[in-house]
């Protein structure tokens, strides 16, 4: 008789991980966004772009991002408290694509959870089912741990490489052996 893969596996995680699936997790500021001298806010050259060439090819992404642990109870209230402070200082004539991040935005629950501790990183790896995980960022620092903790790490900023890990990349990435 034949077995269902995918039964006792929370979110179908089998079925994600047979036919490819990652999640590429990013930093926020200087990563995806700058903010200016006079505190505006706006997409770093190549992000927006970006972005919208992963939601094209169906790549979930995601946040893993430094705020103050005071700014709410929940992720969602400090992903909410977020999307205030960053929109009301967006320049620029496309807003930012929270809609792309979905309830994939982790931010720290204590200041003890801030980046560089593992523990965002640990939070997204147990939401993954299975998928493939990358982390994008401008430190090394932040690369660093999320490396050592399995994810493909990409640092982004760095001269004579693409600004991000090219979205191809990624897509293989999902098909390989974890």
């Amino acid at each position: 008789m034949p077995s269902n893969l995918s039964h006792d596996v929370p979110g179908g995680a089998r079925t994600e991980a047979a036919r490819g699936c990652a999640i590429v997790y990013f930093d926020l500021g200087e990563t995806l966004v700058h903010t200016t001298e006079d505190g505006s806010t706006g997409y770093l050259p190549g992000a927006a772009a970006y972005l919208r060439e992963l939601r094209e090819r169906h790549i979930s992404v995601g946040l893993i991002t430094n705020v103050p642990s005071s700014w709410g109870e929940t992720d969602a209230e400090r992903a909410a408290a977020l999307k205030k402070e960053v929109d009301g200082s967006w320049k620029g004539s496309a807003p930012f694509a929270w809609k792309d991040f979905g309830d994939r935005i982790l931010t720290p629950r204590t200041e003890a959870e801030r980046k560089p501790a593992p523990v965002l990183w640990e939070r997204a790896r147990a939401e993954a089912n299975g998928c493939r995980l990358v982390y994008q960022a401008e430190t090394a620092e932040e690369t660093d741990v999320a490396a050592s903790l399995g994810y493909v790490a990409y640092r982004t900023g760095q001269p004579f490489r693409p600004a991000y890990l090219p979205a191809r990349v990624i897509e293989m990435l999902a098909h390989r052996p974890r």
